[in-house]
Parts: structure tokens; sequence; C-alpha cells
């Protein structure tokens, strides 16, 4: 890589850079910044440096435009035709403006609006440890146990009495629509998702060329697939924040919320039972399509490399670990019911625990069915590119717009892929050349930057002490602390292997492998950050202490 081209590319980021944190008139807020966690964390799901061909489909199947619908539709601002995620040379970012935007309930008035956007961007760039807990710790998404409590910090910042009552009433409004046990729009999303499974066994059945089978098998899962998913991810982070608020106002303690998270039946807790009870063709005929790396047609998917993954002569499957049930006390019940009166929430206890549990387990379900879809897609994508002699790693470097330009044109396909596969592989090489921080404020950060120091994030209450292995060497994982860089549900498999616990660079508190540790009861670390994780990653021995946040390396 000449370096001439190299300072090149830095100008034109830093250009970018600049041009994106100037006011817009459709947008609230005076700056902006980029992140590679914050909403949709790009860094957990497709990676730092994703090939081009897994960075188009993530745009094209989530953040181009499916978030923003699914935002709109739940009530929040509507911001439609703006992306969410932009690249810098094949870099993912967050455009943190615009994802606070989407944030802010579409009742509240502008002018509050734009205030509260800018203490939203101002708070983060005072504390970039935050970026991967952003809506947990700044952005107020929803309406909880503890909301007045918590905006009375807006008050050091400018905001009155009547701006936070204002705040408190919009997020209020905007909650109980969601929630509702029978009018909530994550019902609507529930259904949605189960049609996108009768959709893709059309699709697979009928006669169709392979290009075309890949254009309707992407279509219907953004219609049917990620924008119900994104609309129950919504609920079940409502639901987590919900509960999270319940211990905050200590009407659950944190053993109660432990509890409550065990006792959840989410497709990663029937997975690891299938695993003990199915034999191993009707185990892979239900999760044969799952991969590590959702997006990457380099990763095999379960069912094409099942030893690889799973030990079947001798099974060392995770237990679910024995628990004692979560059930609320009369004095619960009625302190909950007491504090939904007094803050006028229309709900009762038992309709409100219905949609904590449901609207997590759906979450977890949604990813699972529309995943399916996207994996045959990305089986078909190889296949296509064999047809016309091109491997499954050229293929890496095109674009999925190659897809809808086949579909609406009648380009030669082998030229066509050819050309696209030889832009991505040329800006690829630039994009594994280059480094930026996980946080980027202004054009001077391209140039010169160090990373920020991260605060994890502890899943659970238990300690470990064990060896550390990475996900490479699945037979000596059983007792050990697994260290992977970022995961996402094809990881499930590690569950499998007896592990102790793990850590991640990437990665947020209420992210799918968050769920899962607290599902299963295993100590866990997420989004440690790129430098500790590397420390941690290469060290022999861990000892996780979640209870008081604490890891230390033991050798």
């Amino acid at each position: 890589m000449r370096l001439d081209a190299q300072k090149r590319a830095l100008d034109a980021i830093a250009d970018r850079v600049t041009k994106g944190t100037r006011s817009h008139p459709y947008l609230s807020g005076d700056r902006t910044l980029y992140g590679v966690m914050p909403d949709w964390n790009p860094a957990e799901i497709i990676g730092l440096r994703p090939r081009p061909l897994a960075l188009s489909l993530y745009r094209d199947l989530v953040t181009d435009s499916v978030w923003a619908y699914q935002r709109d539709n739940y009530g929040y601002r509507n911001l439609r035709s703006f992306p969410l995620m932009v690249h810098f040379e094949g870099l993912p970012y967050i455009d943190v403006r615009v994802s606070m935007n989407s944030f802010v309930p579409r009742d509240l008035d502008g002018e509050l609006a734009g205030r509260l956007v800018n203490y939203y961007l101002g708070r983060l760039a005072a504390a970039p440890s935050l970026h991967d807990k952003v809506e947990f710790e700044i952005v107020f998404s929803c309406y909880t146990f503890d909301l007045p409590a918590r905006l009375g910090r807006l008050a050091d910042h400018g905001f009155s009495t009547d701006d936070r009552i204002a705040i408190a009433d919009s997020l209020k409004r905007l909650t109980e629509r969601i929630i509702h046990r029978d009018r909530g729009l994550w019902v609507q999303d529930s259904r949605k998702v189960r049609q996108l499974e009768e959709r893709r066994s059309l699709i697979m059945a009928a006669e169709l060329d392979t290009q075309s089978r890949i254009y309707w098998l992407l279509e219907d899962c953004k219609r049917y697939g990620t924008l119900p998913f994104a609309g129950l991810a919504r609920a079940g982070f409502i639901a987590v924040q919900l509960l999270n608020s319940l211990v905050a106002v200590d009407l659950l303690t944190q053993t109660d919320y432990s509890r409550f998270m065990l006792g959840l039946k989410t497709v990663g807790s029937r997975m690891a039972r299938d695993f003990r009870k199915l034999d191993r063709t009707a185990f892979l005929a239900e999760y044969g399509h799952l991969r590590p790396g959702t997006y990457d047609i380099l990763s095999p998917r379960y069912d094409e490399a099942p030893d690889l993954y799973f030990d079947w002569s001798s099974p060392r499957v995770h237990e679910t670990p024995d628990n004692e049930g979560f059930a609320l006390s009369l004095a619960q019940m009625r302190g909950i019911e007491r504090r939904l009166g007094d803050l006028g929430i229309a709900a009762n206890v038992t309709n409100l625990f219905d949609f904590l549990e449901t609207a997590i387990e759906e979450r977890e379900y949604a990813k699972f069915v529309f995943s399916r879809s996207l994996s045959d897609a990305l089986v078909l994508l190889r296949l296509l590119g064999e047809e016309h002699g091109y491997s499954a790693d050229e293929m890496s470097y095109a674009s999925i717009g190659v897809l809808h330009e086949l579909m609406a044109s009648s380009a030669d396909p082998a030229e066509l892929i050819g050309a696209s596969i030889e832009r991505g592989r040329e800006r690829h090489a630039m994009t594994r050349s280059l480094s930026l921080p996980p946080l980027i404020g202004d054009a001077g950060d391209v140039f010169a930057f160090h990373l920020p120091a991260t605060r994890p994030n502890f899943i659970g209450q238990k300690s470990v002490r064990a060896p550390v292995r990475d996900d490479k060497d699945p037979e000596a994982m059983a007792g050990a602390i697994v260290a992977i860089p970022s995961a996402d549900p094809g990881f499930d498999w590690i569950f499998t292997r007896g592990i102790a616990g793990f850590i991640t660079a990437y990665g947020g508190v209420n992210s799918h492998m968050a769920i899962r540790a607290n599902e299963l009861g295993l100590p866990a670390v997420i989004g440690a950050g790129e430098q500790t994780f590397r420390r941690w990653a290469t060290a022999r021995t861990l000892f996780i202490d979640c209870a008081n946040q604490q890891v230390e390396v033991l050798s």
C-alpha cells in the first residue's frame, strides 16, 4: 500500500467527518460523533474491518433504512432516508447524532428535542468509555421505574422542571404503546417473523434461478425478518431496562433479576438442551443454518462443518444451572402495583411480567429465524459465484448491490460480479491498512488519537478461576474461559463445550451474548475494549469476579 494513497484516504475520511458534523435542517444537534459500538454496534456484528459483502449486506438488511422504519413505527422521530451506519474506506461507524435523534419521541417539542440531543452528544464526548452503554447511561429512550430520578441530572444542564416532566410524559406514552399486552407493536412483529419461515420455504421450493432466489430471500428477510426483529429487539431492550429499574428502586433484588433471567426459555437454551437429546441429523436440521459471523460468506455453517463446532462422540454440554425459580412475593407484587399506579402506567403486575419475559425471548427467536434466510442466501451467493467462475473468497469482496443491478438489468453477471470483486478487493486492501479510534469527534481524530479506556460489562454475580482459551481450539474449551473478539448468535456452539466463562472485546450489556450468559448463569465480561481484551486473551489463567466487577491475570 503506497503511503500517498493512504494519505489521500485519510484526507477523504477527515473531509467526510467534517461535512458530517455540520448542522442539518432535519436533525437536532449541533455536531455529531461516529462510533463503532453505539446502537446497532457494527464492531460486534460484522467486525471492525468486514469484507465488502458483509458490510453491504448489513447495510442493506438493517442500517440503510430498515432501522429507521422500525423506530418511526414505534413512535420515535422519523429518520427515514438517514443511513445509520457510514463507512470510512470500509471501516464501519454509527452516526451517533442520527442514532440519538432516533431515540427522541415523535411528539416531543422540537426545541426541547434539540437541547436533549446536544446534551446526549456532550455527555458521550466527555465520557467516550460509555460508547457501548449509550442507551443505559446517556439516552432516555423509554419510560422506567427510576426515570423520574434519572431525569434529575438534567437539572444541572439547564433543563427546567417542566422540561423534565414533558420528556417523562412523552416517554411514558411511547412505552405504554409498545408494551401493551394486546395492542403492543411487538405483538404484531412477533406474528410477522413467523410468516418469514413460511415464505422462506416457498422461495426455496420455487423454480427460480439462483440470483432471483437470493434476491427474494433477502427482500423477505428485510420485510419479515430484520424489520420485525428490530422492533422485538427494541421491546427486549425496554424489558431489560424495566427489569434494571425495578432493581434500582428496590422492588427486585439482584438475585431476583438473576433468577428471572435464568428462567427464560430462549432459542439458545433450547439448543443446548436439544444437543443432549437429538441425534446429529435432527439437531443440524434445526440449527444447521447458524454460523459464527452471521453476515460472513467465509464462515462455515454448523451443517457445513459440524465436527468443527461440536463433539458428537462425547457431548460436553454446559448444563443449565439449578434455579430456584423466579417468583414475586406478595409484598413485591403490592409494591410494584402501587408504583405502577403512582407513575400512572396503564399495566398490572401480571401483564408487565408477561411482557418482560416474552419480549426478551421473542427477540432471540426473531434473530434465529431471520438468520436462516440470510444464511441460505449466503450459500446461494457462493453458488452464484461458482456458476460464473468465482470462489467464495472472491465473492466476499463483492457488494450486494450487484444483485440489485442483476435483477433490474440485462447486464452480464460474470462481468458485473467481476468488476465488483475487483473494486472491493482494492478498497479492502485500504481498509486493512487503516486504523481509526472507536469514537471519532472531529477530523483531527482521524490523524492522531489514543484508544480510550473502556468500562467492561460484567454479567451476573458469579466468579470463576480458569485457564484462557480462544475459539480456534474447541477441544480445549471445557472448563476454560473463552476469549472471543466479538460474538453473534452463531457462536452459541461454544455453550455445548462446557466452558467456564467467556470474555469479548466488543458487545454491550444487552447483546445476544450477554443475554445468553445471564440465561446460563455463566460469568462473562462483555466489551472489554481492544487493549484490555488483548491483555486478558493472552494470559494463561484469569480470575473473573462479576459481583465485584474485577478481572485478575493470575498467570
